[in-house]
């Protein structure tokens, strides 16, 4: 029993230990002050590649399906409000300015928009129809988005399943766990690892967003018009115990504390 113990102790600290590596800061903190140390395992340029190969055969998908920047007006003004985010996006990070942003509309009832990393952005067209967004609306959705690819949050996510996959390895090497044991604990270490860094990761979108759409002229009271719009349509995202995102009331009285501090920006802008 105390040799049982003492490997699996050994797995865990070997995982501890390759977990606790690489801690970095991807962005500069802005007026909102994002500050955290993220937990790297995988480089950046890595992750690029892999995004930038999943973005194209999401395109060549949509492009197949008649379903990629179908409605030229559309596509304009996603692309527009777009540039106006991604040019103050160096304020967080000097080196996006050189990324080789692309942005596209996809022909899908879906309420959805993501970027991956390196500036791929894909906004669905149900995201504007569905919930009738006005352009700081939009900002607000697209702004959140650029801001996980700021953040580099895919790579974070990405470095984290990477860690518990190989720490639960050895950990089920050294102890000889079976492989049902080896699924629980994969879900155990979901629950209490993953779920609360996505939550974190989801509130620095937030908070960063709204600082690039008053950077960019977009009134950031239009972050919670969105968020009163989704809940409205029945998209609040649920109970926030074991959700990826906050609940909707969570966000929307998180976002209300933050605008006073980029008020200032968005009223600067306004007089430029």
């Amino acid at each position: 029993m105390k040799s049982f113990w003492s490997k699996t102790l050994a797995g865990l600290l070997a995982a501890a230990a390759l977990a606790g590596c690489a801690q970095v800061n991807t962005t500069q903190g802005g007026a909102v002050g994002v500050s955290r140390g993220q937990t790297m395992l995988l480089s950046s340029q890595e992750v690029e590649q892999m995004s930038a190969k999943s973005y194209a055969q999401q395109l060549g998908k949509a492009r197949a399906a008649s379903q990629l920047n179908t409605d030229a007006a559309m596509t304009a003004r996603v692309r527009k409000i777009s540039q106006r985010l991604i040019a103050q996006a160096p304020v967080f990070r000097p080196d996006a300015a050189k990324w080789r942003w692309e942005v596209n509309v996809m022909r899908n009832d879906e309420p959805n928009a993501y970027a991956m990393a390196g500036g791929k952005i894909m906004v669905y067209s149900g995201l504007i129809t569905k919930l009738k967004l006005s352009d700081a609306e939009l900002a607000a959705v697209i702004g959140h988005e650029i801001s996980h690819a700021l953040r580099e949050h895919s790579r974070e996510s990405m470095s984290q399943a990477y860690a518990q996959q190989v720490g639960l390895s050895l950990v089920g090497a050294v102890a000889g766990l079976k492989q049902n044991q080896m699924d629980m604990a994969a879900m155990a270490a979901d629950v209490a690892l993953s779920k609360p860094n996505s939550r974190t990761m989801e509130s620095e979108a937030d908070i960063m967003g709204l600082e690039l759409m008053a950077r960019a002229g977009y009134d950031p009271n239009a972050a919670v018009n969105v968020w009163n719009k989704m809940m409205a349509a029945g998209s609040s995202g649920g109970a926030e115990f074991l959700s990826t995102h906050p609940s909707g009331p969570t966000r929307i009285r998180d976002l209300q504390q933050r605008i006073p501090q980029v008020m200032p920006l968005y009223q600067a802008a306004k007089k430029a």
